[in-house]
């Protein structure tokens, strides 16, 4: 379906910001709600933002909320996501995921609704 490249992802020291894109090929793009997810070594998986198919509704995760901010432009078949203030613990992997027709609100944020991965991007914060 929808193919999906990241890029963005860098180090960075603690309090520093990262704008990661997630550049979507095929026409099919506007058809799902698009996804940020993270994942860090031993850990799972995990949602971290969401932008839904039309409307304008996003929806974040907790240890997200108030630090980063998801868009997309469809015009551009490109999903972002603009990190603030990071972490340590922001430390993961990043993948952008298109979200399984038919999910809404806070269910988006689960990895296993995703129908597709992309290769994902490695978001590094040193204290």
């Amino acid at each position: 379906q929808v193919q999906l490249v990241e890029s963005g992802g860098g180090s960075v020291q603690a309090g520093g910001s990262l704008r990661l894109s997630c550049v979507a090929s095929g026409h099919e793009y506007t058809q799902y709600c698009m996804a940020w997810f993270r994942q860090s070594p031993g850990k799972e998986r995990e949602g971290v933002a969401t932008f839904s198919r039309y409307g304008g509704i996003t929806t974040y995760a907790e240890p997200v909320e108030g630090r980063f901010t998801i868009t997309r432009d469809n015009a551009k078949n490109t999903l972002s996501l603009q990190m603030n203030n990071l972490k340590p613990e922001d430390t993961a992997m990043h993948y952008c995921g298109a979200i399984r027709p038919g999910i809404a609100g806070r269910e988006t944020l689960a990895p296993g609704n995703v129908i597709n991965w992309g290769q994902g991007t490695q978001v590094t914060v040193s204290s």
